[in-house]
C-alpha cells in the first residue's frame, strides 16, 4: 500500500483518465442535446410544411456525403466498426487516427447532428461510441511514458463510454467493453476502465436525471402462458434482425450489382437519389420513419446482435430487472436465429474499415494519426 501510494505516475495516470472520461461523458450529453434540438428543427420544417422534406433531405443527403468523403471519410458509417478497427493488431498506432481521433469525435457530432437535421433514419449508439473513444483516447498524450494503460485500454474504456452515458446504462457499457471491443480487458487496468465507464455514465444521468431510457416497464408475473408468445417473439426479432444485419452489409459494403457500381462512380448523386427516397418514405408514413425512432420505440414499450449486451441494456433501459432471465432466454435465441443468416455485422464493417490502411509504399506523412 505505502509503494502504491508513493507511485505518483499511477496517481498521474488514474486523474488523467478520470477526467478524460468526465470529458467523455460530457461530449455523449453534448451530442444529445444537438441531435435532439436537429430532431426538433426537422420536426418544425415537416410541420411548416409537409413537402418541404422532399427539397430539404435530398440535399442535405448529397451535402453530407460529399463533406465525409472529402474531409472526414473516417466518420462515416456506424462508429462501432471503427473503435474495433483501430483495436486490431493490425494497426499500428501511428496510423489508429484513422478511425478514432479527437478531430474525428468532432466530425462524427456535426456529420450526425446534420443527418438528424434532414430527417436521416439514425441512430446515436454508433456513433456515441466513436466520439467517446475518440476522446478518451487523447489521454494518451497525458499519462506518464509508463503508465500501465496502453492505448488498446483507452479505446476500450472510451468506447464502452459511450453506450453508458448515451443510454445511461452504465452496467450494459462494461459489458459492451468485453463482449464487443475487446475479448479480455488487463487485470492492471481493469478497474480504473470499468471507473471511467461508470463515472462516463453517472455524467449523463447528472445532466438527464436517473431515468430509465426508455421509460419504465411495469412486468406482470410471468407464467407458462407466456412461453410459447415469448418463443416466437424471440425467434421472429432474431429473423428480422438478421435479415436487416444482412442488407446493411450489403448495401455498406457493396457488390457488383448495378447500384453498387453507380454509387461507387457517382456517390453525391446516390446519396442525393437515396435521401429523395427517404423523403418519400417520410412523406408516406406522416414522419413515422424520420429520425432515430426512439420516441417510437419508448411508446412502444411504455403501451404494452451482442446479445449479452442487448438483454442488460434492455433491463436497464426499461427498469425491467424482473425479467432478467427471460431477456437473457430471449436475446440469446434470437442471437442463435441471426447468425444462422447473417455474419456479426460489427466485425465485418470493422474488416472493411481496414481496407483504408496505407499500403506500405505509401510515405509516412500519408499515415499521421489526427490529433
Amino acid at each position: 500500500m505505502r509503494a502504491d501510494l508513493a507511485d505518483w505516475r499511477q496517481w498521474l495516470s488514474r486523474g488523467v483518465v478520470l477526467a478524460l472520461a468526465v470529458a467523455a461523458g460530457l461530449a455523449v450529453v453534448l451530442f444529445t442535446w444537438v441531435s435532439d434540438q436537429a430532431i426538433a428543427a426537422f420536426a418544425a420544417l415537416r410541420a411548416w410544411s409537409p413537402w418541404a422534406p422532399l427539397v430539404w433531405t435530398p440535399c442535405c443527403t448529397a451535402a453530407l456525403v460529399w463533406i465525409t468523403r472529402r474531409h472526414a471519410p473516417g466518420a462515416g458509417g456506424s462508429g462501432i466498426p471503427q473503435v474495433m478497427a483501430a483495436l486490431s493488431p493490425q494497426v499500428p498506432a501511428a496510423q489508429q487516427g484513422l478511425f478514432v481521433s479527437l478531430r474525428l469525435s468532432v466530425a462524427k457530432l456535426l456529420l450526425v447532428s446534420g443527418g438528424l437535421l434532414g430527417g436521416l433514419a439514425i441512430g446515436r449508439e454508433g456513433p456515441s461510441v466513436q466520439i467517446a473513444a475518440g476522446v478518451m483516447q487523447h489521454a494518451q498524450r497525458w499519462l506518464p511514458r509508463r503508465s500501465s494503460l496502453n492505448h488498446d485500454g483507452l479505446l476500450v474504456a472510451g468506447g464502452a463510454a459511450g453506450i453508458a452515458a448515451a443510454f445511461n446504462a452504465p452496467l450494459a457499457g462494461v459489458m459492451f467493453a468485453i463482449e464487443e471491443l475487446t475479448r479480455k480487458i488487463e487485470q492492471r487496468s481493469s478497474g480504473l476502465i470499468i471507473a471511467a465507464i461508470v463515472l462516463a455514465g453517472l455524467i449523463a444521468v447528472s445532466v438527464f436525471g436517473n431515468a430509465s431510457y426508455f421509460g419504465r416497464l411495469r412486468a406482470d408475473r410471468l407464467t407458462w402462458s407466456h412461453l410459447l408468445p415469448g418463443l416466437l417473439t424471440a425467434l421472429c426479432c432474431g429473423l428480422v434482425g438478421g435479415v436487416f444485419s444482412r442488407l446493411l452489409q450489403r448495401s455498406l459494403l457493396g457488390g457488383s450489382d448495378r447500384f453498387s457500381r453507380w454509387r461507387a462512380r457517382f456517390p453525391v448523386r446516390f446519396a442525393f437519389a437515396c435521401g429523395l427516397a427517404i423523403a418519400l418514405l417520410g412523406w408516406v408514413s406522416q414522419g413515422a420513419t424520420d429520425g432515430s425512432g426512439y420516441e417510437y420505440t419508448r411508446g412502444l414499450v411504455e403501451g404494452t446482435q451482442a446479445s449479452v449486451t442487448a438483454f442488460i441494456i434492455v433491463m436497464e433501459m426499461v427498469d425491467g430487472h424482473s425479467m432478467v432471465l427471460s431477456l437473457i432466454a430471449a436475446a440469446l435465441l434470437a442471437s442463435v436465429v441471426s447468425r444462422c443468416i447473417s455474419v456479426p455485422i460489427y466485425h465485418r464493417l470493422a474488416q472493411a474499415q481496414l481496407a483504408r490502411l496505407p499500403a506500405p509504399s505509401d510515405s509516412p506523412t500519408d499515415a499521421k494519426p489526427s490529433p
